[in-house]
């Protein structure tokens, strides 16, 4: 098969789809690799880098998606990509289409086949190519939100950790899964007093073995969110449903109650965000206030830490990616994996939880995939 990685084009997005270790790999298999010129600027790996991998470098994005059966990428694509797709052609990327109506739109109309990391999923019931994400977003989420609290940022003016004498920042943490364990993590690790809110009773006990009493967990409920929220220094967004829009559990009308000068970083903007307040910024620009809270609401967080990134979304990506270039469509009909992340398929949404989202017709994948 033909693989092509485009140069990521959205604002400070410096990850790339296959870094020059994943184009061998691909190569080895017997496929070939068409990798646009500086794809890989972002973590450092030139155009030779990639040549000495294997690929072919080309000078365009247009000659890349022209040249290709499967495109991999690492952020959804942006307008001027979704008019390069082509009908039978496979997208491999991150999409997030639940808060995306325009691209949804416009992947729909190319008669391509989308499968989002986001929705692939693993034998335990897990999201394995969201997983590292999450895990970078949850340790830069509180990195982002440390630096927000500083006065000359508009903070508070509180180190996470305190000193002897002052006592710690007090951080919650919404949501208990990868993101949330992460952020809380680091959170802890700073010395910061944590508290982390689930609706899980089993992921609560598995949270409260892993901590060791060093994070205080609660059950989640209205009372429960604003209790900890009122009291917080910073609050860290964690909320996920797999492909749906994330719910708005933090509203404009709690920001009221809030200490002054707070932070809340939302890692769920991608699918919409888990705060009334919230809407998409960039690492140009990252925050914002509303009623005298801080909003940290960046859509690409680990694009800031690209060379990370890219090594473990490769990492994640890569048994998956081989499949496709092997098999093609039969792997998805064939990988139930797989087919949980097919989410456009010819012009078919196939993914319940965003056609939902969206208010769009949905078509089970097995369907679209016969027709």
């Amino acid at each position: 098969m033909r693989i092509g990685v485009p140069r990521e084009i959205k604002t400070h997005e410096y990850r790339v789809g296959l870094t020059p270790g994943a184009v061998r790999e691909y190569v080895h298999a017997g496929h070939s690799v068409f990798v646009e010129t500086n794809a890989g600027a972002g973590i450092g790996a030139d155009d030779e880098v990639y040549r000495k991998a294997g690929a072919a470098i080309v000078t365009a994005a247009a000659e890349v998606f022209s040249t290709a059966d499967m495109i991999v990428k690492v952020k959804e694509p942006q307008p001027g990509e979704w008019a390069l797709l082509r009908p039978g052609q496979i997208l491999f990327t991150y999409l997030h289409l639940a808060a995306d109506p325009q691209q949804a739109k416009g992947l729909l109309a190319s008669g391509c086949t989308a499968i989002a990391y986001e929705t692939v999923t693993d034998a335990r019931g897990g999201l394995p190519l969201l997983a590292p994400m999450s895990e970078v977003a949850g340790r830069l989420s509180i990195e982002a939100a440390g630096g927000a609290l500083q006065r000359h940022r508009g903070g508070r003016g509180i180190l996470f950790g305190g000193v002897p004498g002052v006592p710690p920042a007090r951080v919650v943490v919404i949501g208990g899964g990868v993101v949330g364990t992460h952020a809380a993590r680091m959170a802890a690790g700073l010395g910061a007093e944590v508290a982390i809110l689930d609706r899980s009773l089993e992921r609560l006990r598995e949270l409260d073995e892993m901590f060791q009493g060093r994070v205080r967990t609660c059950f989640s409920t209205i009372e429960a969110i604003e209790r900890e929220v009122f009291a917080a220094d910073a609050v860290i967004g964690a909320v996920l449903v797999a492909g749906a829009s994330a719910p708005k559990l933090v509203t404009r009308q709690m920001l009221k109650s809030m200490r002054r000068s707070s932070v809340i970083v939302d890692v769920a903007i991608d699918q919409g965000g888990c705060f009334e307040t919230s809407h998409p910024t960039t690492h140009a620009d990252p925050t914002y206030e509303v009623d005298g809270i801080i909003h940290y609401c960046v859509a690409n967080m680990p694009g800031a830490v690209p060379l990370t990134s890219s090594q473990a979304l490769n990492n994640a990506t890569l048994p998956f990616g081989l499949a496709l270039a092997r098999q093609g469509l039969a792997a998805v009909a064939e990988n139930p994996h797989l087919r949980a992340g097919l989410n456009i398929h010819r012009g078919r949404f196939t993914h319940k939880a965003a056609a939902d989202s969206l208010g769009l017709p949905f078509s089970p994948a097995e369907e679209a995939i016969a027709a």
